[in-house]
């Protein structure tokens, strides 16, 4: 995932698809708030790290790491930007 492209195209489906059955009444609250937490805490804390790995910023290994509050923000031009 080193083309942003690429980056987006994984990430921001999920988020869309979620919003979108909680919009038409697919799913019910409590289960938005989980795939909404699940989309926060893993999906994206996987996605974000792997682009992180794959660039060389961080080691593979370190990729749970993302999930500590204020990761996303350290390597925010790296993730969103370049």
């Amino acid at each position: 995932m080193k083309n942003i492209y690429v980056y987006y195209l994984v990430s921001m489906p999920p988020f869309l698809l979620i919003l979108w059955m909680s919009s038409t009444d697919i799913i019910s609250s409590y289960q938005f708030f989980f795939l909404l937490l699940f989309y926060a805490c893993i999906y994206r804390t996987y996605t974000d790290g792997k682009r992180l790995a794959e660039k060389g910023i961080i080691v593979s290994k370190d990729i749970w790491k993302m999930i500590i509050p204020g990761q996303r923000f350290r390597y925010l031009k790296e993730l969103y930007l370049q």
